[in-house]
């Protein structure tokens, strides 16, 4: 059935993190931060619960909607697949909760609404996007036909029924574990079905994970390192045994730092998933974040044609050098500027950050402010005036006239995006996980 997951559980309750469904004593008051934290010790997905449904009549929604933004910063904030569930009632819930950034959505087979929307869901989803959560196994027996069809897993509450469940189904399963020595996750990863753990066993015991990996390792078990194509022995060293690392960031391909690797930080590096170097001059392992917080979470490794260098792609938490600037790069020597040459996104970014500038410091005379200090509902009637421009310009035969509608619709975007300080990292990372 695949690698083992280790998966940290995070229960919302009124914006803070608390100890389970049933025990709402506060284990954190920022959830987002207590998300990073999982991430950093090397949790392989995050299941998020909102409790919202728990709340007053009169709160619920509103609780709910806490939860999701809540849940919309978890996902952006980490970089492990997030799975959502709890307080769904209708298709809506779902679709914001995958909206949100989750990978899935968890129904609540304890809940015949529940189970009844599954096959509308994975219709308008996907099945390979829902899960079902339940902590009776004759829900499998009963529901035998929707499970199969239209779910892609199950989360399973009670671990005592593990036996159970994997005679009733064929479908890959989490276990639910809160007061189960850490021995007995052997025992549990043992059946073929079981797929991962979660709960407070893994929370309490959440910087031991990479220990619990290599443990798993040793009894056998796969769990989910990187899987290297090439040994340490394939590549050529330089005369201190080392290869030098050129790091560059997956997402904008900014040049970030160049750092170098012995063997045992090239291990380190497949073992964890983050990038963990040889430093010269301390002469020790150098896991590039322990002091800072600014980890780099590999994408890839890449190794160049003579293999005495490797390239690795990596996700930047926070500035790649000492100095504090995102990139080591940063001394200009010679720069010659070539018309049409620059990285569409940055283009984007450059004039929002020009609109986000006028914002703050409102200019005499600027068309920009003006639009600011008329307020939304102008910048609302702007935007709609230059959509129907796009649509009329499309109609003629000039194709450089839509070109220019659009350039002043994405303008007045940029100023709508400004007024509601929604950036384009939050658009293209919606749309990625679209």
């Amino acid at each position: 059935m695949g690698s083992k997951k280790f998966i940290p559980c995070i229960y919302l309750y009124r914006t803070k993190a608390v100890r389970s469904l049933e025990d709402t004593s506060v284990t954190a008051t920022d959830p987002v931060e207590l998300a990073k934290y999982y991430s950093r010790h090397q949790a392989d997905e995050l299941l998020v619960f909102d409790l919202s449904e728990t709340e007053e009549a009169d709160r619920k929604d509103a609780a709910h909607e806490e939860a999701l933004d809540l849940l919309r910063a978890i996902c952006a904030a980490v970089e492990i697949d997030v799975m959502g569930a709890g307080s769904v009632r209708r298709l809506e819930d779902v679709k914001k909760i995958l909206y949100a950034g989750c990978k899935k959505a968890v129904l609540d087979y304890e809940k015949e609404s529940n189970i009844l929307l599954t096959e509308e869901a994975s219709l308008r989803f996907g099945k390979e996007k829902l899960m079902a959560s339940y902590q009776a196994p004759k829900v499998l027996e009963e529901h035998r036909g929707t499970i199969e069809k239209h779910l892609s897993s199950l989360l399973l509450m009670n671990p005592h029924q593990i036996r159970e469940t994997q005679r009733l189904t064929a479908l890959p399963f989490l276990v639910q574990v809160n007061q189960i020595a850490l021995n007995k996750l052997m025992q549990i990863f043992a059946y073929s079905q079981v797929c991962g753990v979660t709960g407070n066993t893994i929370n309490d015991n959440a910087a031991e994970i990479i220990a619990l990996k290599k443990l798993c390792r040793e009894n056998g078990i796969l769990t989910d390192p990187l899987s290297a194509a090439y040994r340490w022995t394939d590549f050529q060293k330089n005369a201190e045994m080392l290869v030098p690392v050129v790091v560059q960031d997956d997402r904008t391909s900014e040049v970030l730092m160049v750092a170098y690797m012995n063997e045992e930080a090239y291990k380190q590096t497949l073992a964890t998933g983050t990038m963990t170097y040889y430093s010269r001059s301390r002469q020790e392992l150098w896991l590039k974040g322990a002091t800072s917080g600014h980890f780099q979470y590999v994408r890839s490794l890449t190794a160049d044609c003579d293999m005495d260098t490797i390239l690795a792609r990596v996700s930047q938490v926070g500035a790649a050098c000492h100095t504090g600037s995102r990139s080591c790069f940063f001394h200009e020597i010679v720069k010659k500027e070539t018309p049409g040459s620059a990285d569409p996104l940055m283009i984007f970014e450059k004039v929002s950050a020009v609109i986000q500038d006028r914002k703050r410091h409102p200019k005499e005379g600027s068309y920009t402010n003006y639009l600011f200090d008329k307020g939304l509902d102008k910048i609302l009637k702007k935007l709609g005036e230059e959509a129907t421009e796009i649509v009329i310009a499309a109609k003629n035969a000039n194709p450089n006239e839509i070109k220019y509608e659009i350039g002043d619709f994405l303008y007045h975007l940029m100023v709508l995006m400004a007024e509601k300080e929604i950036t384009w990292d939050e658009i293209t990372a919606e749309l990625a996980h679209r």
